[in-house]
């Protein structure tokens, strides 16, 4: 049985740094695509209100406005949300709060914007709790 040694000398925590950095990259690309989902899901949404499609509650009560408000709102944080995933995969931390802020946004109008579609709102405000969950504690590892 033999054993090979490298010629270099392996720093204490060489790899434990290394699964957290890949870690890092993963929680990001995630934070990515999710953002990418969440503004197309925005964005076709935002339309459908704009247009004041039957899908959704007819005689809701919003605290601020109503449907076809929301409907720009969520349209405009799409498209927001849209540039912001590709903002995070040029890198830089620039992106990174840009993208956290639309992302904040989002979970706030999602909120206010439950009368019309509960269902789907509250999955989308989970969905902004998991991307800024990424951003917040992997997104600054690169």
């Amino acid at each position: 049985m033999s054993t090979t040694f490298s010629s270099e000398p392996q720093r204490p925590g060489a790899r434990a740094q290394a699964a957290v950095e890949e870690d890092g990259r993963a929680w990001t690309t995630f934070a990515g695509v999710m953002l990418m989902m969440l503004g197309v899901i925005n964005i076709i949404y935002g339309i459908a209100a704009i247009d004041s499609a039957n899908f959704y509650i007819s005689d809701a009560h919003y605290v601020i406005s109503d449907l076809n408000t929301w409907g720009w709102v969520a349209a405009i944080l799409g498209g927001a949300q849209f540039i912001a995933a590709f903002s995070i995969w040029a890198g830089g931390q620039v992106g990174r709060w840009f993208a956290i802020g639309c992302v904040a946004l989002n979970g706030i109008a999602q909120l206010l914007a439950i009368p019309g579609y509960p269902f789907l709102a509250i999955t989308l405000f989970g969905l902004d709790i998991l991307v800024l969950y990424a951003l917040i504690a992997h997104g600054g590892r690169r």
